[in-house]
């Protein structure tokens, strides 16, 4: 097909194929509105792009600065009467003889209350100038000095927070925070931490002996079942009615075959990855296409398709899984005989898009998120059950996320549905 670039909010895009609308995701989140907005409510989204060390930093800060000002001004009230008191004794010491004329002692007086006053308010003013600037000095030094005791006090949750991220279900029997130290509420969070460790691998161990037990339990019997059907239905001898009651237990066998096989795929895709490799989702689409040509053939449905490259890295039989299990549904939940399935990959910003569009019945927003759901089908397939058991968006959702990804889907004007797969593209990819 031909190459085009598709109308969007992406800078690039797969070419659309021709039939579903140019469409390659969900609508982007809708702007804040635009309106007044009070100083509390900037003061709020401040305070939320601030870290935890900066706030603590200003914290300190804040209180060194209350802390030093209170100081300073106990200092004022304090050295005031002071020094109105060695005035006083100045004065005392150094009076005007008894006998002088009662002008000179007037004019002396005012002279020495003249005086007094600029000595006090000098040394005052001195005393409140050099304070603050001190005070801004060291308090300079406070935040430096602050934000290294955040740093210190926050290192136990940044061991805690490295440890989080290297955890993987392969990693949860040896990964322990252990952290030393004094029996204070940092040890007390980590130590239940590790707690918590603990259970999460005995619950994974216990997750991993249920599915691999449950493999070979299931499918077993259903196996022999199968066989000894398949036996009877090629016994010549058999009657029409066994032969109709054979095809349909065989049916049904195959059925609680499908689900199984489900249901096991799904447990392993909600697990932590164990193979990650470079993946090129072209190729694995292109897989999946021709592989479900004889089923869409069957169905009488066309699919088209507008592939081009889109690397990721992860398992390649899930991610085969994943877009099979797309390409078949939208192939199953179709029209009929003039239905049509669109398929393209590519990539989109830095994603890794896969996408499947495809004509079918109406389905309502409200119910497009509960198709991801295991076992849950829009209204209109309720009826008919025999179409699947309902786990295939469930795989396909589990299987993006265990990859790092998301899976979304929106109604398709006209019918049917978009689901739309996005991956993220390893560096330099």
């Amino acid at each position: 097909m031909t190459s085009a670039m598709g109308t969007g909010p992406y800078r690039s895009q797969p070419p659309p194929p021709s039939g579903p609308p140019v469409w390659d995701g969900p609508p982007p989140p809708h702007p804040h509105p635009v309106g007044h907005v009070g100083l509390a409510d900037r003061l709020k989204e401040l305070s939320n792009r601030i870290s935890i060390r900066w706030r603590l930093t200003l914290t300190y800060s804040a209180l060194f600065f209350v802390a030093g000002a209170l100081l300073l001004v106990v200092m004022y009230i304090l050295v005031r009467p002071v020094l109105d008191e060695a005035l006083r004794v100045l004065d005392v010491k150094i009076s005007v003889p008894a006998n002088a004329p009662q002008d000179i002692i007037d004019y002396y007086q005012r002279q020495f209350a003249a005086q007094t006053a600029e000595v006090t308010n000098t040394v005052l003013s001195g005393l409140v100038t050099r304070g603050l600037m001190a005070l801004l000095g060291i308090g300079i030094i406070a935040v430096m000095l602050g934000y290294l005791v955040a740093d210190r006090a926050l290192r136990p949750v940044k061991q805690m927070t490295a440890t989080a991220r290297k955890l993987s279900e392969t990693s949860l029997a040896h990964e322990r925070i252990d952290l030393q130290g004094p029996d204070d509420e940092l040890k007390e969070l980590a130590d239940t931490f590790d707690a918590m460790l603990i259970r999460l691998n005995t619950a994974f161990d216990a997750q991993r002996r249920f599915v691999d037990n449950a493999s070979h339990e299931l499918r077993t019997p259903l196996a022999i079942n199968r066989t000894v059907l398949e036996v009877a239905l090629s016994d010549p001898e058999a009657s029409e009615d066994l032969k109709v009651l054979g095809r349909t237990l065989l049916g049904t066998n195959a059925r609680n075959e499908r689900l199984i096989e489900g249901l096991l795929l799904l447990a392993r895709s909600e697990r932590e990855l164990v193979v990650r490799k470079p993946v090129e989702l072209q190729e694995v689409v292109r897989t999946a296409v021709e592989q479900l040509a004889p089923y869409a053939a069957e169905e009488q449905v066309k699919v088209e398709y507008d592939l081009h490259t889109a690397p990721s890295t992860g398992d390649p039989v899930l991610l085969e899984r994943c877009v099979a299990n797309l390409v078949e549904n939208a192939i199953k939940y179709n029209t009929g005989p003039d239905g049509k399935v669109w398929v393209r990959s590519g990539i989109v910003g830095r994603d890794a898009v896969v996408q499947v569009a495809n004509t079918g019945p109406h389905v309502p927003a409200y119910e497009v998120d509960i198709l991801f759901e295991p076992f849950r089908r829009s209204q209109a397939d309720r009826v008919q059950s025999a179409k699947g058991a309902g786990l295939g968006l469930s795989i396909v959702r589990a299987i993006a996320r265990a990859h790092g990804g998301t899976a979304t889907a929106v109604p398709r004007e006209g019918g049917g549905l978009v689901v739309t797969v996005r991956l993220a593209v390893p560096p330099g990819g």
